[in-house]
């Protein structure tokens, strides 16, 4: 490593719910579930996790409600040596929460509801500017509202930092808005939600990335599960393959793989191996149950990238 990379995400908190069960219930079917299991979640707060985990030093700007669940979600930021000074409560309002259900598979249903994250504003943004400013990269997904994430993209684009945006949970985006970003990062379902392309597979998700990049975007970067992901830019599109892995859980695999990428390539690292170690990183993830605790800390992930002869 090169440097300690600063990263800055702007983002979710939440508190998973995580239901398994051997299958999914019908429509007015109640069914036994196997196990149960809550931990901390939340777009944002994932992939700041995942970032501190990879090394990076990480500063988070998100809220929480006034209930249980905020006190406890700042201390878990906290105790993982997240920044959480622009982490703060919101009165009368409930945090997010996001129950997910997995099936025998692997495969996840989740329903976000979003309460105290809909509150952080383009003013929460200003009142964070000057941490923000040395950030060497600043992150955002959509769990958040859509007017705070295109006023943070202006900021960075403004005094020139590095900006990841993982358009998650998809909805309709401006092309103006988001013209200029250094990195879209769908994955299949969202590049197909917002493009209005199938992504079906890895040529249908070359097209889709052709297409997003003509609305004026530096970089599309589709994550597409066991087929690897797939990197667009206008010198060319490149198509990185998998890691062959035993999947358990694949809930916050798409986290797991921005904030390592993020890390990985603020330190310097070549955009192909940034992304190759990211996919190692997010498949790494689902081998574990849940979200932040089945994420792998550097010295773990560094080994396991020298088993898969990865160096």
């Amino acid at each position: 490593m090169s440097k300690t990379p600063r990263i800055a995400v702007v983002g979710s908190a939440n508190v998973d719910l995580t239901t398994f069960s051997d299958h999914f219930p019908k429509p007015g079917e109640t069914i036994f579930g196997k196990s149960f299991d809550l931990g901390f979640g939340g777009k944002g707060a994932n992939q700041a996790v995942a970032a501190k985990l990879c090394g990076a030093e990480v500063f988070m700007v998100a809220r929480v409600g006034d209930d249980l669940f905020g006190p406890a979600t700042i201390q878990n930021f906290r105790n993982l040596g997240i920044d959480s000074t622009h982490v703060r409560q919101v009165p009368g309002v409930s945090s997010g929460v996001a129950p997910i259900f997995v099936d025998s598979s692997g495969q996840n249903r989740i329903i976000v509801v979003k309460g105290a994250n809909d509150k952080l504003t383009p003013a929460d943004v200003d009142s964070a500017a000057e941490m923000l400013k040395s950030a060497g990269c600043i992150v955002l997904q959509f769990e958040i509202p859509l007017e705070t994430v295109y006023y943070t993209i202006q900021f960075a684009r403004k005094h020139g930092i590095r900006c990841i945006l993982n358009p998650a949970p998809a909805q309709p985006v401006d092309p103006q808005a988001i013209a200029g970003l250094d990195y879209f990062v769908p994955n299949e379902s969202e590049a197909e939600a917002i493009s209005g392309m199938p992504v079906r597979n890895v040529e249908e998700a070359g097209k889709c990335a052709r297409q997003l990049l003509d609305q004026g975007i530096r970089r599309v970067l589709i994550t597409l599960g066991a087929n690897g992901s797939l990197i667009a830019s206008p010198d060319g599109v490149v198509h990185v393959p998998p890691f062959p892995m035993k999947s358990l859980d694949s809930t916050g695999a798409g986290d797991a793989f921005i904030g390592s990428f993020a890390t990985f390539l603020a330190e310097g690292m070549a955009e192909p191996d940034a992304v190759r170690r990211a996919n190692l990183y997010a498949g790494l993830s689902t081998t574990g149950v849940g979200t932040q605790k089945s994420f792998y800390t550097r010295a773990n992930f560094e080994a396991e990238w020298q088993k898969r002869d990865g160096a």
